[in-house]
């Protein structure tokens, strides 16, 4: 614990200096990278002690604040989302001191910097508070931090607008969290964790619906992810891959953390949650498909591996309802584990369209191309993230999926009907996200890194700076060794899931996933080498050799051009033509008439569904209500005055 309290205060101590050298740019982005790291670092340590031991860390301190307290737990549970915190905030401190040096005397460079630390630093008080008021201080901070982060480019309407909306967003979340905690807590002197209880009754499933509603607008799960696709692209690059990563895995945290204290669950709870995982699944990965922006796909691409999670969550509410222990273990260590890969491969994708925002000034996808040749190295790295986020073998991807697919394989044959229908929905989502998946960025790296340039600022493209590609390799090995390592992942998986499932659920994990994550993690062994030996006979087969190059087929074309090859639309067309229904993309086509036609153009819109047929009528609605009660403000302080008062002598009768 003194460990993590010194990462925190690194944290603290390095957003000040940065805005001290508010006047020095250079300066301030070395005092928020050093104190990025060298805090990750500490932290690390804790996290990590805690996950091999298995043990509990608590410190309380003396605070004056009404119903608070400084109460600070470290269990397994925590350890285990801290350290995709400290990872990814580490290596997106290396890569941002590359890429904010082209805002260098344009932008306030230590504003970003002190915001990105303190974001860091109320991600790990948020995960270790021992007490809700202590939770929604750093709740609050962490809302403030990233807004300050997504405004950067304050001076671009879009950026005005996804700012404001995340600031709505979390201001609506905050109310939900506050009648959690009243429902946990109604009589208990002080809002501690350990003094929470499970609410008799339709409480506890008030509870539990107030806890999916106030974390799932922060996890971004369908209904609650319209700002997602907003405010991700808004932000810079490694900021986008921080909120991505591990920001919006606290919203997880928090369902898990309160599902720890609302035991027993009763069946519909896990039927929610596997319903919502599917649809925020197959949804995200086809709105990801659908979208001409790499950044804006990677956003939507952060829902479905939400809904993965919330998918394997579930099943191990599912299976613990009705004594499916196997099945709890696996789909809750899967979707635990999803929680870390989900954090290295979608961090990894960010930075790799970060590095191509960087080089070539547009993530649009029909103005791309041929990017492979100019930036090899972020080309490779990005790949590497396609094949793991799609689950391909020899990364992490597969291993988190697959042990929701051992456990809902094992489910098929239950007694309880409810159980298999469960396990059979789970599999046939997670079958077609994992098809989607693949079509999505298939069509993202093609067109991004093949072919040829459609533009000139892709064919003046350049590579990554030597920071922004270090960040990019490490987690790129780390996609790696978890696919190849994944068998010693297995006891830190079953101590941390200790902390929220039955025992007997937590301890068929170590019974059940080591032996077939051994075979996966062979498999992916040999396939690795069977690619490294593919790669070497072929070099010695080459050597000495220049290969020959030539125009490609043109179709019978003179003079093909850039034009002619498929775009990002075109490609996956077939697919968005299907889910239309779904997609409900517009569609703009001045048609061809005449002999010789002019210039004509076709391209399709997509919508947001959910914001504009939902949220923009709901708040229209709400607007209109409160208008009708503007003639209560008066603009004089006495009828203030006189409210507050009336409301003081309601409540006190109330008590009374």
């Amino acid at each position: 614990m003194v460990l993590l309290l010194l990462s925190f205060v690194i944290l603290l101590v390095s957003a000040a200096l940065s805005l001290c050298f508010r006047r020095s740019p250079a300066r301030a982005s070395a005092a928020g990278v050093y104190g990025a790291v060298a805090a990750s670092v500490a932290g690390l340590v804790s996290a990590g002690r805690i996950l091999l031991s298995g043990g509990t860390e608590t410190l309380s301190l003396p605070w004056p604040v009404p119903l608070g307290s400084l109460s600070f737990n470290l269990d397994p549970l925590a350890a285990f989302f801290l350290v995709p915190v400290f990872l990814l905030t580490a290596f997106a401190a290396i890569y941002g001191s590359d890429y904010l040096k082209s805002y260098a005397g344009k932008k306030p460079l230590a504003l970003a910097w002190a915001a990105f630390n303190l974001l860091t630093a109320a991600m790990v008080l948020v995960i270790t508070s021992a007490n809700a008021v202590l939770f929604m201080l750093g709740w609050e901070l962490m809302a403030a931090a990233s807004f300050l982060l997504v405004v950067f480019e304050h001076e671009k309407a879009q950026v005005r607008k996804a700012a404001f909306l995340y600031l709505v967003v979390g201001a609506a979340g905050a109310l939900f969290l506050l009648l959690l905690f009243s429902l946990l807590s109604p009589s208990s002197p002080s809002f501690d964790f350990s003094t929470f209880r499970r609410p008799e009754g339709v409480l506890a499933a008030a509870a539990f619906l107030a806890a999916l509603a106030g974390f799932g607008l922060k996890a971004g799960f369908i209904p609650f992810h319209v700002w997602l696709p907003e405010a991700h692209p808004a932000a810079p690059s490694h900021v986008s891959a921080v909120m991505s990563g591990v920001m919006i895995k606290l919203g997880i945290y928090g369902i898990m953390r309160m599902l720890s204290f609302l035991a027993p669950w009763p069946a519909w709870w896990g039927w929610t949650l596997v319903f919502i995982g599917a649809v925020s699944g197959l949804l995200g990965v086809l709105f990801a498909l659908s979208q001409h922006d790499l950044k804006r796909m990677l956003a939507y691409s952060s829902i479905e591996n939400v809904g993965i999670i919330i998918l394997g969550l579930g099943l191990a509410v599912v299976g613990t309802s009705h004594g499916m222990y196997p099945l709890a273990a696996l789909a809750f260590g899967g979707a635990l584990l999803h929680v870390l890969n989900h954090a290295l491969f979608k961090g990894l994708l960010f930075m790799g369209a970060g590095a191509v925002l960087h080089s070539t000034g547009t993530t649009e996808l029909e103005a791309l191309g041929g990017l492979a040749k100019k930036m090899p190295q972020t080309a490779f790295y990005f790949l590497v993230g396609s094949a793991a986020i799609s689950g391909l073998p020899p990364f992490n991807g597969l291993v988190s999926e697959f042990l929701i697919y051992l456990g809902s394989f094992g489910a098929l044959r239950a007694r309880e009907a409810s159980t298999v229908y469960a396990a059979a929905l789970a599999i046939g989502s997670l079958s077609a996200i994992g098809a989607l998946a693949l079509a999505c960025f298939s069509k993202a790296f093609g067109t991004c890194f093949l072919g040829e340039p459609r533009s000139a600022n892709a064919a003046g493209a350049h590579e990554a700076g030597q920071a922004m590609r270090a960040a990019m390799a490490a987690l790129a090995w780390a996609c790696c060794f978890i696919g190849l390592a994944s068998p010693l992942l297995v006891a830190p998986l079953a101590a941390a899931a200790g902390c929220v499932l039955d025992p007997r659920a937590a301890s068929e994990l170590l019974r059940y996933a080591p032996l077939p994550l051994s075979y996966l993690s062979a498999a992916a062994a040999a396939f690795l080498g069977a690619a490294l030996a593919v790669a070497l006979l072929r070099a010695f087969a080459l050597r000495g050799r220049v290969p020959a190059a030539g125009p490609t087929w043109d179709c019978g074309y003179a003079a093909p051009t850039a034009k002619m090859q498929y775009g990002a639309s075109s490609f996956a067309q077939p697919l968005t033509d299907f889910f239309q229904p779904a997609l409900r993309a517009a569609r703009h086509y001045a048609g061809i008439a005449g002999y010789f036609p002019g210039k004509t153009s076709f391209h399709t819109e997509n919508k947001a569904l959910f914001y504009d047929n939902f949220y923009t009528p709901a708040a229209a609605y709400i607007r209109r209500l409160a208008f009708r009660f503007s003639w209560l403000q008066q603009g004089r302080l006495q009828f203030y005055i006189l409210y507050i008062v009336t409301a003081l002598i309601a409540l006190l009768i109330w008590k009374l």
